[in-house]
């Protein structure tokens, strides 16, 4: 009909961002319950190896993975949850995350960085990364992307 517009309405938030959203208020709590500094760090990355303990063969593989790469990369950066995905952070701010395939349904996993990563190349760089797998080329192009991140 002529004069009409279709109007879409707003559904919110997916159930899968609000369980982000929780992920991350439980997060929160946790790290406010906390004592020491060495007590977080023990605790933050038992709870990232946790969390990639619970997800699905391909995604739980190629965040182990990352995983290790990064921690021998760039030792500066501190594993810890984040929206409740695996993330590595310097002074407490995030610096990189991977998010799995089965978070947000996608056919993909994704290594993303934050405007803190020093991966700056020109006027633009990219910022994530597609993974269907982690091969030994990938383990050194995350290596040496963390290394830059961090430098």
């Amino acid at each position: 009909m002529a004069g009409t517009t279709k109007t879409t309405s707003y559904e919110g938030f997916s159930a899968e961002e609000r369980a982000a959203m929780r992920d991350h208020a439980q997060e929160l709590k946790s790290a406010g319950r906390r004592a020491s500094q060495a007590e977080k760090a023990a605790e933050a990355e038992q709870s990232v190896l946790a969390k990639i303990a619970e997800m699905r063969d391909s995604d739980r593989i190629m965040a182990e993975r990352l995983h290790a790469v990064i921690t021998a990369n760039a030792p500066a950066l501190a594993p810890k949850l984040w929206y409740g995905m695996p993330a590595y952070a310097l002074d407490g701010k995030v610096v990189c995350f991977f998010q799995s395939a089965e978070k947000f349904k996608a056919r993909y996993a994704t290594l993303g960085f934050s405007d803190l990563a020093r991966l700056d190349e020109g006027p633009m760089w990219a910022a994530g990364f597609a993974l269907t797998e982690v091969t030994p080329e990938v383990e050194a192009r995350v290596g040496a992307l963390v290394k830059q991140a961090v430098s």
